[in-house]
């Protein structure tokens, strides 16, 4: 009796223990089994990364899209409204530099007309004209085009100094006479030369002098008579002298003739 007492009790002792061990390997094997799940995620995210696992796409080749040809619009006349600032064409003709309008055909005949600018508005009007002041045809980088920044600096240099008032010199007056020798105040007679003596040389001899203001003879030219004679008379002349001739009672210079007259004894 004892024997089977102690018999089972050891049987019971032995099945708790493999109880316990059959629950320490269950448990044992639930840890690793989770680790394992959680080591493959990151292995797997890991390897996604890798330069292998990356993904190819492969796009069908696309036709491109047909080019539009762009079309210029040329702006519709309308009336001339322009103001003086404005860029007032009479054709709407575009500038040579435009690629985009290829002329139908070719001239050698200059246009008259004014292309439109380039950049900027414009108005149709009955003539080509640009703002006022500021020449060009609104063409860019020309002076006065439309994106040009060049205006007129008004520069005040001061009213320029009045040029001096010439003055006037009139040339002393001189009037002219005839004979003056009656009107002579002192008219000294000439000597008669010794050789015209001896030539028989006579008659009358003229002199042409010039008289200044103060009655002086100042020039005195022999231009009539015997050659022996002309010498004597034009020193005689120098020796002359007149009142003042006076005109709008100024005292003026006189022109006249001397006339000498020798006559042999």
């Amino acid at each position: 009796m004892f024997n089977n007492l102690i018999e089972s009790s050891s049987h019971a002792r032995e099945l708790r223990r493999r109880g316990s061990f059959v629950l320490f390997t269950t448990s044992i094997y639930v840890v690793l089994f989770i680790v394992a799940g959680v080591v493959s995620i990151y292995a797997f995210d890991a390897r996604l990364e890798e330069p292998g696992n990356e993904m190819i796409v492969t796009m069908l080749p696309m036709e491109p899209a047909a080019v539009t040809p762009q079309t210029t619009h040329n702006t519709p006349p309308r009336p001339n409204t322009a103001r003086p600032n404005q860029v007032v064409r009479q054709v709407a003709m575009s500038s040579v530099n435009d690629p985009r309008n290829v002329p139908l055909n070719t001239s050698a005949t200059p246009n008259r007309n004014l292309p439109i600018p380039d950049r900027g508005s414009y108005v149709i009007g009955a003539h080509d004209s640009d703002p006022i002041g500021i020449p060009g045809n609104g063409r860019p980088g020309v002076p006065g085009g439309t994106d040009d920044a060049v205006s007129a600096v008004h520069v005040d240099v001061g009213t320029p100094p009045l040029p001096p008032v010439p003055v006037e010199r009139r040339p002393p007056a001189v009037k002219s006479m005839g004979v003056i020798t009656g009107l002579a105040i002192s008219l000294p007679k000439p000597a008669y030369p010794m050789i015209a003596k001896q030539a028989h040389a006579d008659g009358a001899v003229s002199v042409q002098v010039l008289v200044d203001e103060t009655g002086k003879v100042i020039s005195a030219k022999a231009v009539k008579g015997h050659p022996l004679l002309l010498a004597a008379a034009q020193q005689a002349a120098y020796g002359a002298r007149f009142s003042p001739t006076k005109l709008s009672n100024q005292p003026v210079k006189v022109s006249g003739m001397i006339t000498y007259n020798f006559v042999l004894q």
